[in-house]
């Protein structure tokens, strides 16, 4: 028996849910009932009664529910009691953030957050998914923000934020013809089109949506790869090419006239911004802070 076990154990029983538990506590769920199914084995006792909707707490579960609440207490009284002989200091963590998170979603998160807990200290890293993704795995940044998910049995994702994706076009007579019809697919076949760089969160979830739509991705005829979006607005304003970029991201050009905006088929697509950390490696008392922090903020995701 140890205390991660007693903690999840406590969390399932005041959530009243294995998946909400694996939620608050930065868990996956199977983690959370290889913990349970560790302590019943342990103990030889059967701890929650589960139904198909509910978990309840069975007699040996209540027998053991406050014992366990007073030792985590207990370990928390412990840590209090050293931790505030110590001169107070800044608890520091660092965010790692691909483009469209890090440039035109987090900044207003960031400053809402420093406002409100001025005790942590951010540091900001931006790259694109796959370096992120990375980063999280190699232990040099706690949490991260993506724009897509990159499968890794290490990882955890956590959808917090609604991305649509469109088409940008240069402010042309040629393109405003498409405006009453909507813009058609197969067009892509005779543009030039600008894409993002390899590891890009957009260029993944763009090219697996055009695959989807029978779209032969190796016939659209690529004019550069950029991996800065305003370079990529400027670029399309000025006539090079097309581009499939963040609504966030390209709203100040739409609204300013200098590039049209399509939806993909005719249709609003839309795709996920997620925080990922790695399962096996807890993220710290700051950034779980921040992590719950944007959960508040975005809550209508």
């Amino acid at each position: 028996m140890n205390l991660k076990q007693l903690e999840a154990f406590v969390c399932v029983t005041e959530v009243k849910s294995f998946s909400k538990a694996a939620k608050k506590l930065y868990l996956t769920q199977p983690t959370v009932s290889a913990h349970i199914n560790s302590l019943e084995k342990e103990l030889g006792r059967k701890l929650f009664i589960r139904t198909t909707k509910d978990v309840f707490l069975s007699p040996d579960g209540q027998r053991l529910y406050e014992k366990a609440r007073q030792m985590l207490q207990l370990e928390k009284s412990i840590w209090h009691d050293f931790e505030e002989k110590e001169a107070p200091k800044k608890r520091k963590m660092i965010v790692g953030a691909s483009t469209v998170p890090g440039q035109y979603i987090l900044p207003q998160a960031l400053s809402l957050f420093c406002q409100n807990y001025p005790e942590n200290e951010l540091e900001l890293m931006e790259a694109d998914s796959e370096v992120v993704i990375q980063k999280i795995l190699e232990g040099e940044i706690e949490v991260g923000f993506t724009g897509t998910m990159i499968e890794n049995a290490s990882c955890v994702y956590e959808p917090f934020y609604s991305d649509r994706l469109i088409l940008i076009t240069p402010n042309q007579e040629e393109y405003r013809k498409f405006k009453e019809d909507g813009y058609p697919l197969e067009q892509l076949y005779q543009e030039k089109m600008i894409v993002r760089e390899e590891g890009s969160g957009t260029r993944m979830e763009t090219e697996r949506f055009l695959r989807n739509e029978g779209i032969d991705i190796e016939k659209i005829p690529v004019v550069a790869t950029i991996s800065n979006q305003e370079t990529i607005k400027k670029s399309v304003s000025n006539g090079m090419g097309v581009s499939v970029i963040s609504s966030a991201a390209a709203e100040d050009y739409v609204q300013q006239g200098l590039v049209l905006k399509f939806y993909l088929s005719g249709r609003d697509v839309s795709r996920k911004l997620y925080m990922v950390w790695n399962r096996n490696n807890k993220p710290g008392t700051a950034a779980r802070t921040f992590l719950q922090f944007v959960r508040d903020l975005y809550e209508y995701i």
